[in-house]
Order: C-alpha cells, then structure tokens, then sequence
C-alpha cells in the first residue's frame, strides 16, 4: 500500500455547516474562523470551522471576485468588485473604492486574488462570452501599499488561485479557460519576472480554479469541471486526486488549529455553471489528508 492510500483510507470529508452557495468562493483561514464568499449573492460569511454555523455575515455589491484581510485587527478586508477594488468595514459596512482597473465590458469582472507578503493586492479578471478570436480584455494587477494600480500580465481569460509558493517565493496564477497554471518571480519592486508554464491540467480534464500551497510547495487546485482536487509537486507532477461528492468544486484553503484541515467551496449557479446534486454549493472539510498548509498574508494597505 503507498502512502497515499495510507493517507486516503484516514481521510474524512464531511459537509460543515448547512449552506447552500451559488458561487462559493476564496475560503481562508483568518482568526480561528473559516471566512468565505458567495459571490453572486455578495455575501462574505465567516463560519465556526467545527460547526459550520455563520458567526458573522456582511454585504457587499455582486458581483465579488474575492477579498483578503487589511492589517491584523480583522475588521477590515479588501474586496474585488466588478471593475474596481475597494476596502470594506466589517464594523460600519462603509465601503470605499480604492481602485478601477482600465477595462470595462458587460462579461468583464475582477476575479480571484490574494495579499502578497510586502502587503499589496494581487487580482486578476474573467472576461467570458467573447466571440471567436476576440482578445481577453483586463489581466492581472496589483493595488500597492501607496493605493497605485500597476497591471502585471494581459491575456488570461480567466485568473483563479493566485496564491505564492512558501518554498521559492514564486507567483502562481490560474487560467482556468485555457487550463494552465503559470509561475513567476516576482521582483524586488512588485513586478512579475520570468512567466513559466508551471502545469497544464488536460490530462486531468479539467481547468484548473482556486489553488492554494501546502509546506511543502504542493499546489492544491480545485479541478472543477470533475468534481476533484488535485495536488502537484514542485515540479509540476500530479501526486493526489481527491475526489468530491460536489459536482464543481471552486476553491480550497487549509486551515485550522495546526493547518492540517482542507476547506472547499464549491458551486450550485454561477451565471455558467450549474449543478442540483444534494452536496452541490456546499462547504467541504477534509481532515486527515497528511499536508499541513502555510497562512496567508494580510494587505498592509493606509486605510
């Protein structure tokens, strides 16, 4: 028996909590909580991570693409917007734009994103329902602790799980269309360095969406389109699949006392996708699966 299996015959998925989300979205991992969105309903929900009950429930306008905490405090997180980025007060609800990126369609809108260590925000757009050789409006940009916008990348149809590899610092960014995950450096000034394709997930007959890094630089993506997780190595080599009982898993993030837990989101309506299943827009909890993840950082930006 190999160690996987070892792992997989220990292995425990279970529903947490009763949700039912169209668009489940961005889990994390922040103050002993599970903090996630259900983007086409624009709810940002923070759930007890052994219960599943919603200890804390905020609105803000759909739809949202995603979000990470500013500062240490916790009532304060930045939030993609359809075209623009803005900074949300868990006490107050006041909302206050920050930024708006330099493109503009009806089938255009921020997406995923992540805070990187030096405190700004990386976020990337979707634009779908383009029309045959139609080039992909928007990219991929970074709002700085100064509050400026700097596009990094054009091109991608669609940006998901932008998360950075604890072990050599690297940038991953998600095309979930054109089912590839790319790699970069990013430089001492915030810039992006030398795109690599990192994996294409053909094989695995999917595109890949939400990802996220354990210790040990394995990236953990959601293959949606087949109802699994996928685990790759360092060197882009698939080592697990874990199979769901959702039909489109969306995202992922460890968490919990020792960041041995797995979270996931998943989809029942997103706008493209839709599935009925009893599990579908579940929150997903695995535990036992033998990785511990990293925290992620938190945006430092002067709010």
């Amino acid at each position: 028996m190999s160690e996987f299996e070892r792992q997989e015959n220990q292995m425990e998925i279970q529903r947490l909590g009763n949700l039912k989300l169209a668009l489940g979205e961005c889990p994390m991992w922040h103050g002993g909580r599970l903090w996630l969105l259900d983007c086409r309903q624009g709810l940002v929900l923070a759930l007890d991570p052994e219960t599943g009950e919603v200890t804390a429930r905020h609105e803000a306008p759909a739809p949202l693409g995603s979000f990470a905490f500013n500062g240490d405090g916790g009532d304060c997180i930045v939030l993609s917007l359809k075209e623009e980025i803005a900074a949300l007060n868990l006490r107050t609800g006041k909302l206050q734009s920050l930024a708006r990126i330099d493109a503009s369609h009806p089938n255009l809108r921020i997406n995923d994103g992540t805070a990187l260590a030096d405190g700004s925000f990386v976020t990337g757009t979707m634009h779908v329902f383009r029309e045959e050789g139609e080039p992909a409006l928007g990219g991929l940009y970074r709002l700085d602790t100064a509050l400026r916008l700097h596009k990094l990348d054009d091109g991608i149809d669609i940006a998901n799980g932008p998360c950075v590899n604890p072990v050599n610092g690297r940038l991953h960014v998600a095309d979930s269309a054109a089912r590839v995950i790319y790699s970069y450096a990013i430089t001492a000034d915030g810039a992006l360095a030398d795109k690599q394709v990192f994996v294409r997930t053909d094989a695995c007959d999917s595109g890949p969406d939400g990802c996220t890094f354990d210790s040990e630089g394995g990236l953990w993506t959601a293959l949606v389109r087949v109802g699994a997780l996928g685990r790759f190595d360092m060197q882009g080599r698939l080592t697990h699949r874990i199979d769901l009982p959702v039909t489109y898993p969306s995202a992922l993030c460890f968490g919990g006392p020792d960041m041995a837990d797995l979270f996931v989101t998943s989809i029942s309506a997103s706008g493209r996708l839709s599935a009925s299943g009893p599990m579908d827009g579940a929150v997903l909890k695995l535990t036992g699966v033998g990785f511990r993840g990293v925290a992620r950082p938190v945006c430092r930006l002067p709010l």
